[in-house]
């Protein structure tokens, strides 16, 4: 199944006769439900949604010192991000995120009127969206200085074995909400080595999670989002799901149960996958996800300036 979009329509722009999407909820379920597998086309064009993306976020790295030097820096690279959507795309699958600092510690964070700071991460959260109208959606937190501090480098290695213990739950007939619960485990059992709770059990680590750790993908950013429970959310993964896995840690600036040098310090790794027979096949790796990786890759994308 091709071309049925998110406000029920299919590649025509038309409705099945007596039928609408937007007030028919038996009918806006069918067809996210008819969504949740795609087919080869459909993972071609997300893989051509990512690839862009992947470009875009180059591009946005290379734009940094001009971020920097402005005011309005988040918006800067909005607009960098925003141009190379248009040029190689449909546009934005959603408003983009360019938080820096504290700001990242706000969920959906799109007002991106701050100036960074080089002391500071970034959290990008951003997706080319391709003629076809599928979208990718994947997030880096990226240091502004191109070098992550020692407080900055343990909060993202922390998410990232999250994401890693996420990644390695998806596989056909798991259930949905594994990867999820994967990857809480492995920040509650980090946030209580770091002493800021007091036992891995429990759902206390939420307070410095705010949300689910991925979403399908598709047509829609939350795509499928009108599929019954038991189809979905309470389902059972199956070959040709494309998913975001994106656990973060939120660690708000007015917390006091937090370590000073932990307060303001949002942190999310966000890839986009696709389930296969024999697990998942990760869409977004030309993007690196170590901390590692990303200094060196910025280190390249910025020499010179």
């Amino acid at each position: 199944m091709t071309g049925i979009r998110c406000d029920g329509l299919d590649a025509r722009g038309t409705l099945p006769p007596g039928r609408d999407a937007s007030t028919d909820a038996e009918l806006a379920s069918v067809l996210s439900e008819l969504r949740l597998v795609k087919d080869a086309w459909e993972v071609e064009q997300l893989q051509l949604a990512v690839d862009h993306t992947a470009a875009g976020f180059e591009d946005v790295v290379r734009s940094l010192p001009r971020a920097l030097a402005h005011p309005r820096g988040e918006r800067w690279i909005e607009g960098v991000f925003g141009l190379h959507a248009r040029a190689e795309g449909n546009g934005t699958g959603y408003e983009t995120i360019a938080a820096a600092g504290a700001h990242a510690c706000v969920l959906h964070w799109i007002r991106n009127d701050g100036p960074p700071d080089a002391r500071q991460l970034l959290l990008l959260d951003a997706g080319v969206e391709t003629d076809s109208l599928y979208t990718a959606d994947i997030t880096r937190t990226l240091p502004l200085s191109g070098r992550f501090s020692p407080v900055q480098r343990q909060v993202c290695e922390l998410v990232l074995a999250a994401q890693d213990a996420g990644i390695a739950a998806l596989r056909p007939g798991a259930r949905f909400r594994d990867f999820h619960r994967a990857a809480m485990r492995v920040i509650a059992e980090g946030l209580t080595e770091w002493g800021v709770l007091k036992s891995p059990e429990g759902d206390f680590h939420r307070r410095y999670t705010l949300c689910s750790s991925g979403h399908m993908l598709g047509l829609d950013v939350h795509d499928c989002a009108q599929a019954r429970a038991e189809a979905y959310l309470d389902g059972v993964l199956e070959q040709g799901q494309v998913l975001t896995v994106e656990p973060g840690l939120y660690l708000q600036p007015d917390d006091e149960t937090l370590p000073v040098e932990l307060r303001g310090i949002g942190v999310r790794v966000e890839d986009d996958l696709v389930i296969t027979a024999e697990g998942a096949r990760l869409m977004s790796g030309a993007l690196p996800r170590t901390p590692d990786a990303i200094e060196a890759w910025m280190g390249a994308l910025t020499e010179g300036h």
